[in-house]
């Protein structure tokens, strides 16, 4: 008896004196020299599209969606913030998450059950109603190879990787409101050029008619008009399907009715002045959606871990308090109530046909995965940052070849204006020129959308955010692991044993 206390005090003292530490995951610079190609690129020079100036070399700002001055984009934005269901799904993740961090703690806490039982003269045929009484048990098992806290430290980087995920959902909320909110405005004024063409091209096809009547004019070119306006009928007819179109996609997207009943700008925003956009090390470092990928690696190293220390013996201490009577059967003339003891079981795992072995390669194997796919997404994430430089360089430059061309049909315009008021020219040249004004205007306009909307994609891409901080739907417990860790901690990658 002495010797099974003996053993028992020895596993309790063991249990509370002892606990191996957990191990740090790595840190984003680790992921990337386990990365692939991605530890071979040089990351802190400027963006290879469009010469670097010192403008662009700032850091990467936030609160971009100011910089518009529309407000009412912004209204649309914080109404969508607030009723959009794809968001609002993404929320409940993030609080789901929450709680299994909350589980997750739970399992690292003393259990205290209480336990009653009674009965008269064995009724039912249970053993146990021979027996009345209380029992209050509490029972814990201590972290000695640190499998609870490796559980617990993936549920937090789950949840930091939910929460990343949610920002960065909505970030690009906010720029396909943006984007959705420019195209709108451009088919609208798309529309209204489009009915300036088809007015035109009316007052063709009388004149080709009035031509053709009075003498000098031919068939063809009365079914030529004839032919033309139908065209431009139809293309009026698809304008206004798409502006209706991108009021309701508008509409949904904030949580309305889409009833094509929101109202458009008059004209298009001005497009802002140039931006800093940072280097590409700042980029992957501030991506919600890179800061989720990172987080994503962390929990899966956490996971090597949890799996490792459950193939090591596990320790359950207990105790209880109890007070035992019964009307059947007779207890020990020295039994006293009320009765109190403690003890531990041991549990170890011999043979299990490699089972938990298999479980550690998979989670390492699950590890590697999340590196991959952060380089994945790493990759796309700079290619999102140059092809939108690159975009926004050559749309710059073919926005100024068209405002000439337009200067120049207007010009044309009004030459042929000054030919028919002095006789020399006819009103069918005039209005001939004035559809070539009318393209070029058209041509022009969805050069100025394409800008604003590359310029969204810029910020997005870069990570800014639209607001002046980047928001949170749900506050991370006091012992969240931070979301990107220092560049100084050591690189530890997990291996199977």
């Amino acid at each position: 008896m002495h010797s099974r206390n003996a053993i028992i005090a020895s596993l309790i003292a063991a249990a509370l004196s002892t606990g191996c530490k957990t191990d740090s995951p790595p840190t984003a610079a680790d992921i990337r020299q386990q990365a692939g190609t991605l530890a071979t690129m040089d990351l802190t020079t400027p963006w290879r599209a469009g010469p670097p100036t010192s403008a662009s070399l700032g850091p990467i700002a936030d609160n971009w969606l100011a910089t518009f001055d529309d407000a009412q984009l912004s209204a649309l934005v914080a109404e969508a913030m607030a009723n959009n269901p794809d968001l609002r799904v993404t929320a409940t993740r993030v609080e789901i998450a929450a709680q299994y961090v909350e589980l997750a703690r739970a399992q690292m806490r003393p259990a205290v059950n209480l336990f009653g039982t009674g009965g008269l003269n064995m009724g039912g045929g249970d053993v146990s109603s021979a027996l009345q009484g209380l029992s209050l048990g509490v029972s814990w098992e201590p972290d000695l190879w640190a499998r609870m806290r490796y559980g617990r430290n993936a549920a937090q980087s789950t949840f930091a990787s939910a929460q990343a995920d949610f920002e960065f959902g909505r970030q690009s909320l906010a720029a396909t409101i943006a984007k959705g909110w420019f195209t709108a405005s451009e088919t609208a004024l798309q529309l209204r050029i489009a009915e300036g063409m088809l007015e035109s091209a009316q007052e063709l096809m009388t004149l080709a008619e009035t031509r053709r009547r009075v003498g000098p004019g031919r068939e063809d070119d009365v079914v030529l008009a004839r032919a033309n306006l139908g065209t431009f009928q139809d293309e009026t007819k698809q304008l206004q399907l798409a502006h209706e179109q991108a009021l309701r996609a508008l509409e949904l997207l904030v949580g309305r009715y889409p009833a094509a009943e929101l109202a458009t700008r008059s004209d298009l925003v001005a497009l802002p002045g140039p931006i800093p956009t940072g280097l590409p090390i700042e980029m992957l470092e501030r991506r919600p959606d890179m800061i989720a990928a990172e987080r994503r690696v962390a929990a899966a190293f956490n996971r090597v871990g949890e799996a490792k220390a459950a193939r090591l013996p596990r320790i359950i201490l207990n105790a209880n308090l109890a007070v035992i009577s019964s009307d059947v059967v007779e207890l020990k003339d020295d039994f006293k109530n009320p009765t109190a003891g403690i003890g531990a079981k041991i549990i170890a795992p011999i043979y299990d046909g490699g089972a938990l072995k298999t479980q550690v390669v998979i989670r390492t194997l699950e590890q590697k995965e999340a590196i991959a796919e952060y380089a994945r997404i790493a990759l796309q994430a700079l290619g999102d940052v140059e092809n939108a430089l690159a975009a926004s360089q050559s749309l710059a430059e073919r926005e100024s070849m068209l405002r000439q061309v337009l200067t120049d049909h207007e010009r044309v315009l009004e030459l042929s204006k000054t030919n028919y008021r002095i006789g020399s020219g006819d009103m069918r040249a005039v209005q001939q020129q004035q559809v070539e004004v009318n393209s070029a205007q058209l041509a022009l306009l969805r050069v100025q959308s394409e800008q604003l909307a590359q310029r969204v994609n810029l910020h997005l891409a870069l990570g800014g955010s639209f607001e002046t901080a980047p928001g949170s739907a749900t506050p991370a417990p006091p012992d969240t692991q931070p979301a990107s860790q220092p560049a100084t901690q050591p690189a530890v990658i997990m291996k199977p044993s």
